[in-house]
């Protein structure tokens, strides 16, 4: 099922307890390590998938979804930051190892890899924000924008 409401996204994040963030970074400047740093300060258990990096924010990062399914079982929610063009790939992995929803960053479109996933059965929120969901429908938006906690637009004071 392709989710396009917000309480359908809402539900996702509400069920939610354990996140494999695929295409994760280590540059803390990357929104990937960003996304995955705000999901394990707000709850969640989230685990790093990438094949180039053995540890992402003090943790094992995993070289694959395989792998991960395999050392800590299938997480609730795949939240994919990886080119389009990868995306096919990594469907199929995913339903090998009986993932049920994929979460697509903004960017991650690819018409025919979501078909694969839906007519497959997965769960997929295509080319939208976890971290910019969660902040939307958990509070962490104030009524004169993000207060995540975590960025400040508040400018430093200056020193004279």
């Amino acid at each position: 099922m392709i989710v396009e409401t917000p309480s359908g996204r809402a539900d996702i994040l509400d069920k939610a307890k354990t996140v494999a963030v695929v295409g994760a970074s280590d540059n803390p400047a990357r929104a990937s390590y960003f996304v995955l740093r705000y999901l394990k300060m707000h709850g969640y258990a989230v685990f790093a998938v990438n094949p180039n990096l053995e540890r992402v924010d003090g943790q094992k990062s995993y070289p694959d979804l395989t792998a991960l399914v395999k050392e800590r079982g299938i997480p609730d929610v795949v939240d994919v930051f990886r080119r389009p063009e990868a995306l096919p790939g990594l469907v199929e992995e995913a339903i090998a190892c009986g993932v049920k929803t994929l979460w697509l960053q903004y960017g991650v479109v690819n018409a025919a890899a979501i078909q694969r996933a839906d007519s497959a059965g997965l769960t997929v929120v295509a080319d939208r924000c976890m971290k910019v969901e969660h902040a939307r429908f958990g509070r962490a938006l104030s009524s004169q924008g993000f207060d995540s906690g975590i960025i400040s637009s508040r400018r430093r004071p200056v020193e004279t």
